[in-house]
């Protein structure tokens, strides 16, 4: 990677706070979609479902197929009655699970937390310099059944309206449980732009990283440089991989899905832009001076100011060409964040 010592402050934008999408629109391919060449700067205002236009036969799009667990339980602390909040943050084995709980005061280590109607109950086995804490739970039965009935979907914390239907904060792919966030890149999708990119000739490749709260994590360092990426798990089969990898080699793109698909994606490749089956964590941070090896193009949202993923965009098309489509989108009101509208960096 070539050294640019950029300033986190270099990635700042003005948003009004009245652009932040609080709910999904009715219909999810209905929303606006900036499309940027990231050669020439040029932007074009369309729709998602016109996404299938900018698609040739034989490119490949790499979704993510996480699933978002409804990771923010209520309990009560044994013995006061103390209301706990609980949000999952990463599992460590079959009872185990870092999490973030508040109020953190209440919560040391031994404290035991009992759930609605008795179904789960979880003791504080460790805490964390960090204040995050390994919570073990008893349960009898499936923890996914479990927390389907006890859980609520954990959302951004820029989101204040409730989410009348929680599939709405899963793309329609959504597949293996394990996310504490969507992928919100593919809430766009539905099942009619699904099926005329393959009508197309376009192959859908998938993939699986499981997102962290860690991706709304603040950079805090003055440069870039200095910040310290969050780690997120993986997967990609080698089936998925040859899909990619016939792509590459027959000249074709490779479009990713999202920030998660391009870290995953840009973490497994070669020099050549090939990938492989694999499965791990990753920490790779990309900003400006990063060379992509795999990805050619990205679909995506619109990011938070002075986030690791508007960095990982300006890697991708200029820090200048994103600063000035960012721009562009508030002077057109586009929608921002996780229920906004998309845009294509093509």
């Amino acid at each position: 990677m070539t050294e640019i010592n950029f300033k986190t402050s270099d990635f700042y934008y003005e948003l009004p706070e009245e652009l932040i999408a609080q709910t999904p629109i009715k219909e999810r391919d209905r929303s606006r979609l900036l499309v940027l060449d990231k050669k020439t700067g040029e932007i074009e205002h369309k729709h998602f479902y016109d996404i299938v236009d900018y698609f040739d036969k034989g490119d490949c799009l790499v979704i993510n197929d996480t699933k978002v667990l409804p990771a923010r339980l209520f309990g009560t602390k044994k013995g006061t009655g103390s209301l706990i909040e609980i949000l999952l943050l990463k599992r460590i084995d079959d009872k185990r699970w870092e999490t973030l709980v508040k109020p953190g005061k209440k919560a040391r280590t031994g404290a035991e937390i009992i759930f609605k109607e008795n179904l789960l109950s979880g003791k504080i086995v460790e805490v964390y310099d960090d204040g995050n804490r390994i919570i073990e739970f008893d349960y009898n039965g499936i923890f996914e059944e479990i927390l389907d009935q006890l859980g609520e979907m954990p959302l951004p914390p820029y989101i204040h309206e409730k989410l009348e239907d929680k599939n709405r904060y899963q793309t329609i792919y959504a597949q293996n449980p394990g996310s504490a966030a969507a992928p919100t890149a593919g809430l766009h999708f539905n099942d009619e732009v699904l099926k005329r990119l393959e009508r197309k000739g376009v192959d859908i490749a998938r993939l699986t990283l499981h997102v962290g709260l860690g991706t709304f994590r603040p950079v805090k360092a003055e440069f870039i440089s200095e910040h310290k990426m969050h780690s997120e798990y993986y997967e990609l089969s080698e089936r998925e991989a040859n899909k990619i990898n016939k792509a590459k080699q027959s000249g074709k793109r490779v479009i990713s899905v999202g920030t998660t698909s391009t870290r995953t994606l840009e973490t497994i490749g070669d020099e050549n832009g090939l990938v492989r089956h694999k499965k791990g964590w990753t920490d790779i941070f990309i900003f400006p001076g990063y060379k992509y090896r795999v990805v050619d193009a990205l679909i995506t949202n619109f990011h938070l100011p002075e986030s690791t993923l508007i960095m990982l965009v300006s890697a991708l098309a200029g820090k200048e060409n994103i600063m000035k489509a960012y721009k562009t989108a508030v002077e057109n009101k586009y929608r921002f964040f996780s229920f906004g509208d998309a845009m294509f960096i093509k």
